[in-house]
């Protein structure tokens, strides 16, 4: 993608939030039951499994259960290559379990027993303020903010990032069974949307807390609000757009007659987007520079779309450069 910018910090990107798992419909079984897959998952961990693919270097805060799937998502972390010394393991609460159902285009509804769940009771004192103080992106989304004491632990964790200069990634993620109200879930988000240097939203993200079914209208309120410098907006089967310094720029979907569902499709595109941002700065980015991290983030994200669950499955660099390539033949 270019030159990478140096940094003495320790890591590249630190995330923080859930950390789950996700059962998938994997086929019937022989008594034509539906057989349910548990793939390791939670938005933060999918991006920073991406970047790891991408040879950034990344660690996570957050916590699960001491159970047989906290045990399981640590070690899928750690499998990765992302550093889990700040994954808490909760000795009382259980981790957090989402049901995916996914529809014949493979669009997906969400069932979650998170009532409490584990990620939930992230505290600012289990945090460790030395990952934030050497990382040069933090990122985060509004789901570690559906409960106090975790969204107490976010907004310690931004101001610590960016205190110590790091670059704020946001991610709305909205998820409304997880709110007890959307409005509480759309302050939130404006919150998210205040702090960050970069922020990834979609179609649908937009309108919720725009009120503007219009991609560029809602995009135009946002910078008008809250002045982000660098917005990227995903809108599904119609590719994606960036906005940034005045500029618009737009790439078309990489359409794939083998997806199955589109779990960990938009983790995807902001891990690839963010590794563009790691080499090239957040300063004088140009229309070429631009196009060309939308169109290998479309690419990494139309190739996980045929693929079951996301944090273990993320493609490797060289599978995405040769997707575009046969593609563009």
């Amino acid at each position: 993608m270019g030159k990478r910018v140096t940094s003495l910090k320790k890591y590249d990107v630190v995330a923080l939030g859930e950390l789950l798992v996700d059962f998938t419909e994997n086929g019937i079984s022989a008594q034509r039951n539906p057989i349910l897959e548990a793939n390791p998952g939670g938005a933060p961990c999918n991006v920073l499994s991406m970047l790891q693919k991408l040879g950034a270097k990344t660690a996570f805060i957050g916590k699960v259960g001491k159970d047989s799937f906290g045990i399981m998502l640590r070690d899928a972390l750690a499998e990765q290559g992302i550093d889990t010394k700040n994954l808490i393991m909760d000795e009382e609460v259980l981790t957090t379990l989402a049901f995916v159902q996914t529809a014949p285009d493979g669009d997906r509804s969400f069932s979650f027993y998170r009532n409490p769940g584990a990620d939930m009771m992230l505290r600012k004192t289990d945090v460790d303020v030395s990952l934030l103080q050497n990382t040069r992106l933090f990122h985060f989304g509004s789901l570690s903010m559906t409960a106090q004491g975790i969204e107490a632990a976010t907004k310690m964790a931004v101001e610590t990032a960016k205190g110590a200069g790091a670059l704020i990634s946001f991610d709305p993620n909205l998820r409304p069974p997880l709110w007890d109200r959307l409005d509480v879930a759309k302050e939130k988000i404006a919150y998210g949307i205040s702090q960050c240097h970069i922020l990834k939203i979609s179609d649908d993200e937009i309108a919720f807390f725009t009120g503007s079914m219009d991609v560029d209208d809602g995009v135009s309120k946002i910078q008008k609000q809250y002045r982000t410098p660098l917005i990227f907006a995903t809108m599904g089967k119609k590719g994606s757009r960036v906005y940034y310094a005045g500029n618009k720029v737009e790439c078309e979907p990489f359409l794939n007659e083998d997806t199955i569902e589109t779990t960990g499709a938009g983790d995807t595109f902001l891990a690839c987007v963010l590794r563009g941002i790691l080499e090239y700065g957040l300063e004088g980015l140009d229309t070429n520079k631009l196009y060309n991290m939308l169109e290998f983030a479309n690419a990494a994200s139309s190739i996980i779309t045929t693929r079951k669950g996301a944090l273990k499955v993320m493609p490797e660099e060289r599978e995405v450069w040769n997707f575009i390539r046969d593609r563009k033949r």
